[in-house]
C-alpha cells in the first residue's frame, strides 16, 4: 500500500528508482577504480621484478648506485644534504652529520639498496641538532628534486 498510494505512491516509487540507479552507478565506479588499481599494481610489480633481474645480470655502475643510495637516504633522514656519499665497486662510504634517532633507519635504507655490497659509516652522530648548522631547520627545504644533486656526492676511489 505504501507504494500504491494514489497521492504519494508515484513520488515514493520514483525515489526508490533513483536510489537504485545511483547505487548501480557507484558500484560501477568502485569496480572501475579497483580494477585500475589492480592493473597499476601489477605493472609496478612487473617493473620492479624486471629491474631486479636487470641488476642481477649487470650490476649498476658507481654513479648510478650513488644516486640510488641518495634517493633511499633522502627518505630515511631529515637532512640528507649533510651526508656525503662515496661509492667504489659497490662499497658505500657515508660521511657527514646525522641525528642519533635517524642513524639506524639510514643504515638500513642504504644497506638495503640493490647493488650495495657493504656500508662504511664514518658519520658524526648527534643526539640533537643543537649547534650543528647542517642539522638545523626542518630539512629538505629544497624539495626532493635536489636530493640527488652533485652537491656532497663523490664517486671513485680514494
Amino acid at each position: 500500500m505504501y507504494f500504491l498510494d494514489p497521492q504519494l505512491g508515484r513520488r515514493r516509487r520514483a525515489l526508490v528508482r533513483d536510489k537504485l540507479v545511483a547505487a548501480s552507478h557507484s558500484a560501477g565506479d568502485v569496480a572501475q577504480t579497483r580494477s585500475k588499481w589492480a592493473a597499476d599494481h601489477a605493472k609496478g610489480v612487473a617493473a620492479r621484478a624486471h629491474g631486479r633481474l636487470q641488476d642481477m645480470a649487470q650490476p649498476p655502475d658507481d654513479a648510478q648506485l650513488c644516486e640510488r643510495v641518495r634517493a633511499h637516504m633522502g627518505r630515511a633522514v631529515s637532512h640528507p644534504k649533510s651526508i656525503e656519499v662515496e661509492v667504489c665497486d659497490g662499497q658505500v662510504c657515508l660521511r657527514g652529520k646525522v641525528l642519533a634517532h635517524e642513524l639506524d633507519g639510514l643504515l638500513e635504507a642504504v644497506s638495503s639498496t640493490p647493488g650495495v655490497q657493504g656500508v662504511d659509516s664514518r658519520l658524526s652522530v648527534h643526539q640533537e641538532a643543537g649547534n650543528v648548522p647542517e642539522l638545523q631547520g626542518s630539512g629538505r627545504s629544497g624539495g626532493r628534486g635536489e636530493l640527488g644533486s652533485a652537491q656532497g656526492v663523490h664517486m671513485g676511489r680514494s
